[in-house]
């Protein structure tokens, strides 16, 4: 399936983006000034907020005190990466919203593209760009959904080929194409349609809860879709599904998602 390019642009619509942070104060200022940066010509076109989930290591103080023109929402507890976002999607009046992980670079005008590029497609629920490493290489993301077989015999020794298959890391994507899967470090989507869909759902804390939603897209009859003419830069690292609470986190969520959806095998 080939959407429909950016040569049928939009040129006239509001964007809004959504961080929530936890003990970010490390990543938030590289995220937020690039996004600034790349955002400076839309003026009153473009609001970013900033959830707070209780931090502990003064990033809402950070967020606060160096960029006082975006709206900080600073929780009273730590509600999850999902819920987090929920807290913001409740105040959004925009035409498209942007999900963003705080660990994310931007060098270009990724919103207003992919922003151009899903208002000119009703059928389009979700969209999201290319994710790249900070090393220049790509960061093959899942293009599938989970299953049975890719969450736990696709992590095992020799069985590299089935993660593979699961992100499509072989395949060469030249243009926009449809995917069964959109990470929630970064995508678009109509801000009317997410509040439709009530945005993420809470039974999930962290992890999969981006799964969840594409599963809930996919099944409202929309399209995600995969644009890799653009990029954003995730500074992703392992640690929190390394660490027994993110393991068991991650466990938790994945028995959710599969008693949610079905355990498939493949």
């Amino acid at each position: 399936m080939e959407a429909g390019g950016p040569e049928n642009l939009v040129l006239k619509r509001n964007i809004t983006g959504g961080i929530v942070t936890y003990n970010n104060a490390g990543t938030i200022e590289k995220c937020i000034s690039s996004i600034l940066s790349v955002t400076k010509d839309l003026g009153d076109d473009f609001k970013l907020y900033v959830y707070d989930n209780a931090s502990t290591d003064g990033t809402a103080d950070l967020v606060a005190e160096k960029y006082p023109q975006i709206e900080l929402i600073r929780g009273k507890e730590n509600l999850g990466f999902g819920s987090g976002h929920n807290e913001i999607m409740k105040e959004l009046q925009s035409d498209v919203h942007f999900v963003i992980n705080p660990d994310i670079t931007l060098s270009q005008e990724v919103f207003t593209k992919l922003a151009d590029e899903l208002l000119a497609d009703e059928s389009i629920g979700q969209i999201t760009p290319k994710v790249m490493n900070t090393d220049g290489s790509e960061q093959c993301l899942p293009k599938y959904c989970p299953s049975i077989r890719t969450s736990f015999i696709g992590n095992l020794p020799g069985f590299s080929y089935i993660r593979r298959e699961y992100t499509r890391a072989s395949h060469v994507f030249t243009g926009p194409e449809e995917i069964q899967f959109c990470t929630g470090c970064f995508f678009g989507i109509r801000t009317s349609y997410y509040k439709e869909l009530k945005g993420f759902s809470p039974e999930f804390f962290l992890y999969l809860e981006d799964t969840d939603l594409s599963k809930r897209v996919l099944a409202s009859g929309k399209k995600i879709i995969f644009e890799p003419r653009v990029s954003v830069t995730h500074d992703w690292k392992r640690e929190n599904t390394r660490k027994l609470q993110g393991i068991l986190r991650y466990l938790k969520s994945l028995h959710t998602f599969f008693k949610k959806w079905g355990f498939a095998w493949r």
